[in-house]
């Protein structure tokens, strides 16, 4: 079944992107989260990654080429399978229908969400008139889909609605407010019309582009638009002998055909098989109600695991069980309870973002630790001095960022990150800044923190990590780093080693500075301040002669802190 790949919307200006680099070509076997391209948008270089596994059968933008928000870029699918029919209907990103499509055919604007839309092609939707007469009903309303807001989001939390079902929506409206991994962000309409339908409720996480609303005309077929959507058949498709029959129960013991008694593949929606992939269900157990045994979305919300119902029955008697409440689908089975007061805290989407890109740093790119002792002692005397003209207060850390920014230009191996087939070195240096906020870690970036003043690179920091606390980030705050520093020396840290921050080679991990006995060549004790400092470094970009020297560098320039002002 193939797949189109649209042009995703990555910020909330963008509206065009520029493939700046493929990573594949035609022919390829890609897999689900694979990088496939890189686009320029209006604010930075992104990574465009798949969302499906397949055989990469057509790329239809070359590099440097513009495409606008929601224009076919690719398509995916088996090897040797014909895509020209999704060519034929596919619009050209505002809404009309590419040459070569039927006049007929319905141009149903859909939200440009963030992840690429999807268009699929079945043998069982082409096999049934009743099926493809729906599916060229024209329907005045369009779908709004979880956009991806950041370059490492996978879900949205919907924080607030701001429109009610029935409240009239202009373009440039603020729908909602979503929690991202990094902040909590504005979703603006781009339809007008009414709002017909929310999908989900307050509190709720999504996953990137799965549908959220609708927008329309009153009075629009909503039911028929999300089963269009969901690649489901709709009521009225359903064939004469379903409708003589009675309605089967969709896990119960008279089931419809289970398509895993077939022997075939399993056959599933597209959003069935992501409900099912989020909940753990195995399709294979799931009995699909409808054509041809297909799953759709309501089998899965409805499974209950045949072994846990059984289990259940057995266990209790029958008034007991009809006490109970019946478990949340999908719901894990209850542990049994802890000794003891414990306090279960649910994991924020910058929580689950932490966990997975750290977890893929350590565990994918070896890291090596180089550390070294700096004294500070002009840096302590200089430091009143500066801030008795400085436009802004300056720390011992605006310090260290401005004596890295310097060493990285000295030192390119350094400000260098690992593309898989290649090594890229920048010729800018961005400094991510690490920020603990109250749910986790946050990373906003000094932008050519080399040609800045210490006064401005405190101001910068300072600026951000205010909107970092209050969750007021944008993504042009958070993207593009060539290098990280991280500092736990406030709290009375020694030294500590931190976890590189993707796509940076290399993070400095800063500890406190301790005044230390020190003696002179005749044996005389004289006290010093010292801070130790240790660079975290992946070793397939960079070398332990080449972090040495790279600290060597930093410590000079802390040691003569003057050489930093001239």
């Amino acid at each position: 079944m193939a797949e189109v790949i649209r042009m995703p919307k990555m910020s909330d200006t963008m509206e065009e992107g520029v493939i700046a680099e493929w990573h594949k070509k035609v022919g390829d076997k890609i897999k689900s989260g694979e990088v496939i391209a890189e686009v320029e948008t209006d604010k930075a270089t992104m990574d465009l990654e798949s969302y499906w596994d397949g055989t990469l059968l057509y790329i239809g933008v070359k590099k440097g080429d513009a495409v606008p928000i929601d224009g076919v870029m690719a398509i995916v699918g088996a090897e040797g399978e014909d895509y020209q029919s999704l060519l034929d209907g596919a619009s050209n990103g505002n809404g009309a229908p590419s040459a070569g499509a039927p006049k007929e055919a319905p141009a149903v604007a859909a939200n440009a969400a963030a992840a690429p839309a999807v268009e699929t092609v079945t043998p069982a939707t082409a096999a049934k008139p009743a099926s493809a007469a729906a599916a060229t009903e024209k329907i005045n309303a369009a779908v709004v889909r979880m956009p991806k807001m950041s370059d490492t989001m996978e879900e949205g939390t919907l924080v607030s609605w701001q429109k009610k079902v029935g409240d009239k929506v202009k373009s440039g409206d603020i729908l909602a407010e979503v929690e991202t991994d990094k902040a909590t962000m504005e979703l603006e309409a781009y339809e007008d019309g009414t709002l017909l339908y929310v999908g989900i409720k307050e509190g709720d996480a999504v996953p990137v582009d799965a549908i959220i609303a609708v927008i329309g005309e009153e009075g629009a077929n909503v039911e028929g638009l999300l089963a269009r959507e969901n690649g489901e058949a709709p009521a009225e498709a359903a064939a004469p002998s379903a409708q003589a029959a009675p309605t089967p129960a969709v896990n119960g013991s008279e089931k419809a055909v289970s398509v895993a008694d077939s022997g075939d593949r399993v056959k599933a929606s597209p959003l069935a098989k992501r409900l099912a992939d989020e909940k753990g269900i195995n399709l294979s157990e799931v009995a699909g109600s409808g054509d041809n045994g297909r799953i759709v979305k309501r089998d899965v919300d409805e499974f209950k695991p045949a072994a846990q119902a059984s289990a259940t029955s057995a266990a209790q008697p029958a008034p007991a069980a009809k006490a109970e409440p019946a478990p949340a689908v999908g719901a894990p089975a209850q542990a049994a309870p802890a000794s003891g007061d414990f306090v279960d805290t649910p994991i924020s989407q910058m929580r689950k973002t932490i966990a997975r890109r750290l977890s893929e740093s350590l565990f994918t790119a070896p890291h090596f630790y180089v550390t070294m002792e700096i004294t500070m002692d002009k840096a302590m005397a200089l430091r009143p001095q500066l801030n008795e003209v400085a436009t802004a207060k300056i720390s011992f850390n605006d310090m260290v960022i401005k004596a890295c920014a310097i060493a990285l230009k000295q030192h390119p191996a350094v400000n260098s990150a690992w593309l898989g087939d290649k090594i890229r070195k920048y010729n800018y240096v961005n400094i991510g800044v690490a920020v603990a906020v109250d749910e986790g870690l946050l990373v906003p970036v000094i932008r050519e923190a080399d040609k800045k003043t210490l006064s401005a690179i405190s101001g910068e920091v300072k600026d951000l990590a205010g909107k970092a606390k209050d969750k007021k980030l944008q993504p042009k705050d958070w993207e593009g780093n060539t290098f990280s520093v991280s500092n736990l020396g406030m709290f009375g840290v020694d030294e500590f080693t931190a976890i590189i921050n993707p796509p940076d080679s290399c993070i400095l991990a800063i500890g406190t500075i301790k005044k230390v006995a020190a003696f002179k060549e005749d044996g005389t004790v004289y006290p010093t301040n010292i801070m130790k400092v240790t660079l975290s470094a992946d070793h397939r970009v960079v070398d332990g002669a080449t972090a040495a020297q790279f600290l060597l560098t930093v410590k000079k320039l802390l040691e003569e802190p003057m050489s930093m002002l001239v």
